[in-house]
């Protein structure tokens, strides 16, 4: 129950009552407010649970107000820089756009040129006999091998001749009986017995049988084959024990002329070859050197299949070529030591492109030789003059192009 009219001293205010975060007030009863300290006493610090959160460790929110015009300035700056560099990729693709195309010249320089006629061929030798038997028969001797240098008159090789042996020992026996006939016959015409053409028919007799035995004796002797001049063996095709046919060679017999080339030459480039021409010759068994031969025949007619011609080119008697290597081959059409020179790619169709005060124009030369990196120029263009090393498809007369130096040649 309520009391009226007097003041409750906090002792009894029931405990139950406060709210649970407020501490207990201390002092008189009446003096003290339950919620404000009394003057010059400090308040007393909450307890740790009840505290709000530091204000130290969580970063302040900036306030609206401030935070947008911050905003509008950072986009601002943004557009223009933007807007900057957009002008300045614009500007320079303009001046780029506006320069003359840059192109690399070249000076015409000196230097040696040879006008040839490129051809490939083969080294063989100049004559080469094949040796064979003119009868069939089986090898059984071989008294030389390739490279074998014979004389003329050498037995190379034999065949097997028993057949024949045996049909000269018959024919010898006949022979030797159509003579004694001969005689007896010759005796009785002496002494009037018998009559003349008795004599004759005997005589007619041994003489035919001496035919048939020089005949066996030949036979026999072209199963030894002999080598018909000195030269070198170069190759050979046949082994002891194999059956040889009639005319199958056996022996390859190089002779009586140095080696030489036979070289296929185009159709279009045979006019310009001549007899007594210099031909400068490589072959890849022998890098990096070159062999000098001279032009000797060129054969009449061509082939029509292939449109080639074959010349023969001589080589000397010492040259290190061996026979059937595959040689390629220049003929020396014209030789210049002090020629005018320029890279192959600055000629287009005889024509070059000239460069002056900074313009192109286009100039048509003369051609002599042509080689795979520079061609000669007869006439057309001087020596100090500078050309376009690589015109490039759409050139046109006059047109204005920056000129950059490039070295002769290349």
């Amino acid at each position: 129950m309520q009391a009226r009219g007097r003041a409750c001293p906090p002792s009894c205010i029931a405990e139950e009552d406060l709210p649970p975060t407020e501490p207990q007030p201390t002092g008189r009863p009446g003096q003290l407010s339950l919620v404000e300290p009394a003057p010059g006493q400090a308040r007393e610090q909450a307890p740790e649970h009840a505290r709000g959160a530091d204000t130290v460790a969580v970063p302040l929110q900036p306030r609206r107000a401030e935070a947008a015009p911050r905003r509008r300035a950072r986009v601002h700056w943004s557009r223009w820089a933007a807007l900057v560099v957009l002008l300045c990729i614009v500007a320079a693709s303009t001046y780029w756009a506006l320069l003359p195309p840059s192109v690399a010249v070249v000076r015409p320089h000196r230097g040696p040129a040879v006008q040839a006629v490129y051809a490939t061929g083969t080294v063989e030798p100049s004559v080469m006999v094949p040796i064979s038997p003119r009868s069939t028969a089986r090898l059984v001797e071989l008294k030389v091998d390739e490279g074998s240098v014979v004389k003329k008159g050498q037995l190379l090789a034999r065949l097997e001749n028993d057949d024949l042996r045996r049909a000269i020992e018959v024919a010898e026996a006949e022979e030797r009986y159509a003579k004694a006939q001969l005689d007896r016959q010759e005796q009785l015409v002496e002494r009037g017995v018998a009559a003349r053409s008795a004599y004759d028919r005997a005589r007619a007799d041994w003489e035919k049988a001496r035919a048939t035995r020089e005949r066996v004796e030949a036979e026999m002797r072209f199963l030894d084959l002999v080598t018909p001049a000195d030269g070198t063996i170069i190759r050979r095709d046949g082994e002891i024990g194999q059956m040889i046919g009639a005319n199958q060679t056996v022996l390859w017999l190089s002779c009586c002329a140095p080696l030489r080339i036979s070289a296929e030459v185009d159709e279009e480039d045979i006019a310009q070859v001549r007899p007594g021409q210099e031909a400068l010759i490589r072959a890849d068994a022998f890098p990096g050197e070159v062999f000098h031969g001279t032009v000797q025949s060129i054969t009449p007619k061509g082939d029509p299949v292939a449109r080639t011609y074959r010349v023969r080119i001589s080589l000397p008697p010492d040259t290190p070529l061996m026979i059937g290597m595959t040689a390629e081959t220049n003929i020396v059409l014209r030789k210049n030591d002090n020629a005018l020179l320029l890279p192959a790619g600055a000629v287009q169709q005889d024509t070059v492109w000239r460069v002056e005060d900074g313009r192109v124009s286009a100039q048509r030369v003369t051609i002599g030789a042509k080689g795979a990196s520079e061609v000669e120029i007869l006439s057309g263009i001087a020596e100090g003059d500078r050309i376009v090393a690589a015109p490039k498809p759409g050139l046109k007369d006059g047109q204005s192009v920056r000129p950059v130096e490039a070295a002769a040649g290349r």
